[in-house]
């Protein structure tokens, strides 16, 4: 046990007991506990097998390669409708973790059995951009070169956020507002 986990726990207003109860079974399945982003990570052999994460209605277990495990049980949900690989379980008191203890280590030995394995998430597919930033790509060639030039996670990010508006002027109009940090080679969330 990590005393810095302890430590987290202790200051844990929202699930400490199911942290608790959650606890043995992961270090009974060899997982190395430590805080990584502010939360109880877990690992084997220095790969990252899943994280705890405390939100406001549940407990979550989130394994990082979740969408390679084959979920029998149904267990596994994505976190938003974008997320690719990572895939994680809910709890809402300490029996929902007793109900599953057996099987919760069947999935983390799966998750460790993928990382000895090294399989990886597949690329993500080719985006389908807003029709709105399709056509600035299309009639903007200063445009279309800066925006090639970030990262296909924040040329993700930026057409996610351009896709959401339900209306096309506010798609223009959001596109027209980013436009100036898109040529500046910046991304959606930096200053």
């Amino acid at each position: 046990m990590n005393a810095k986990v302890d430590d987290y726990i202790a200051k844990s207003t929202q699930w400490p007991e199911e942290i608790r109860a959650l606890r043995p079974t992961l270090l009974r399945c060899g997982l190395v506990e430590e805080i990584k982003w502010a939360k109880p990570c877990y690992s084997y052999e220095d790969k990252n097998i899943l994280i705890l994460q405390e939100m406001k209605h549940f407990l979550a277990v989130m394994f990082f390669k979740g969408a390679l495990l084959s979920d029998p049980n149904g267990l596994l949900k994505a976190q938003g409708p974008n997320s690719r690989s990572a895939r994680r379980m809910t709890f809402t008191s300490v029996d929902d973790v007793s109900r599953v203890d057996k099987v919760l280590a069947g999935y983390i030995q799966e998750a460790i059995d993928v990382e000895q394995a090294g399989l990886e998430v597949g690329p993500a597919p080719e985006p389908t951009f807003a029709e709105e930033l399709q056509r600035r790509l299309d009639r903007d060639p200063e445009f279309t070169v800066a925006f090639n030039a970030l990262t296909p996670g924040r040329r993700r990010e930026y057409n996610l956020y351009f896709s959401s508006a339900k209306q096309s002027k506010t798609r223009e109009d959001r596109i027209e507002k980013y436009a100036p940090k898109i040529l500046a080679g910046k991304g959606f969330r930096d200053r």
